[in-house]
């Protein structure tokens, strides 16, 4: 089963990955340059109990024209993560320290302006749950032209052009009729379409979706899928696709980082991950996946991701661990390699 001719029903199940030989699996040949480099980036948030360290040391890299997938449980970082690569965190959160070089350019060090410039030119990003995305006492019409104005200079029927070839590239039916349209007067499908129009108007190199698919039903969670994978064939467009649904992984990306209390736990190929699970917490995802032919009772994680206002000592993850020792608990295990699949293990081999 490819990424290109895969059911609706892989989206839910994921059961069997058939990886090799689809778009979504194939690597970035040669030594190419990293598009996207996150280096040792640590972001906290000040709250009146204490400063939580929600970032602690993420590194990730994304080459051009790559799709990588990045997941975990609610509350392991990912979404902090998006929101520091494109400079959004707000209120008292902070990136203390790390680089995210965007082709050679550090975008930590950039000021407000010239973030401006690199966000939505550059990296666009679609964010959870479409419908609050798109401010609700305007057209969706009026969203779309205002970004077209502020990013590429159109206006008046040259925007309006523009924005009805957006829609329809992206399968939006009747194209008019929505822009004329209320975020709350379509659907979560047609929201979640229309965001992704406007992540493109201004033909950006990098697109961050995070949690595209959620909230859909499976049917449409597999056309959006498609749409993100004919992006990437057509343009090039490289792509980091934040979710929690492995269905997902499995069928849209090459690669694949997983998340646990602010840090990369297991990064490698989609196929080796599936495959070869090194890290206890990737195989407890694995594990805890739903599918038709489920029988017995759900697998699960046990306990719950740490208080990051009180990180546990040595590896984030021992105190759920069925492998964990004695050194787990004193000390935090590295992120190695090995020939391109990285694991934050000190008993990676024995798992294996």
């Amino acid at each position: 089963m490819s990424a290109g001719s895969a059911s609706p029903a892989a989206v839910s199940e994921a059961k069997q990955p058939m990886l090799q030989g689809s778009p979504a699996s194939e690597a970035v040949a040669g030594d190419v340059a990293p598009l996207l480099s996150v280096e040792d980036l640590h972001v906290t948030f000040d709250t009146p109990s204490g400063t939580a360290h929600v970032l602690k040391g993420v590194n990730l890299t994304t080459a051009p024209g790559e799709i990588l997938g990045v997941v975990g449980e609610s509350g392991s970082g990912k979404s902090v993560t998006a929101l520091s690569i494109v400079r959004l965190l707000r209120g008292a959160g902070r990136i203390t320290s790390g680089r995210i070089l965007y082709r050679g350019t550090d975008l930590v060090g950039l000021s407000a302006a010239e973030m401006t410039r690199i966000r939505g030119n550059e990296i666009s990003m679609i964010f959870q749950n479409p419908r609050s995305s798109l401010n609700p006492v305007f057209r969706i019409g009026k969203t779309l032209r205002e970004v077209l104005k502020v990013h590429e200079g159109l206006t008046g029927r040259a925007a309006d052009a523009r924005a009805m070839e957006l829609f329809a590239d992206v399968g939006l039916p009747d194209p008019a009729s929505v822009l004329k349209r209320f975020p709350h007067q379509v659907s979560g499908g047609m929201a979640q379409r229309a965001m992704i129009a406007l992540a493109l108007a201004s033909k950006p190199s990098l697109l961050i979706a995070d949690e595209p698919t959620t909230a859909l039903d499976v049917t449409i969670q597999y056309q959006i899928m498609m749409l993100l994978l004919r992006v990437r064939e057509e343009s090039g467009l490289a792509q980091i696709v934040i979710t929690h649904n492995l269905g997902v992984v499995a069928e849209l990306c090459g690669r694949v980082a997983v998340m646990y209390a602010g840090g990369i736990v297991e990064e490698g190929s989609t196929l080796d991950i599936f495959d070869d699970p090194r890290h206890p917490y990737t195989r407890g995802l694995l594990a805890a996946r739903t599918h038709a032919r489920a029988v017995g009772r759900l697998q699960t994680i046990p306990g719950q991701v740490p208080d990051l206002r009180n990180r546990p000592s040595g590896c984030p993850f021992h105190p759920r661990c069925a492998y964990a020792r004695d050194i787990c608990v004193e000390v935090a295990p590295p992120l190695e390699s090995d020939g391109g699949h990285k694991v934050a293990c000190h008993f990676s081999k024995e798992i294996a």
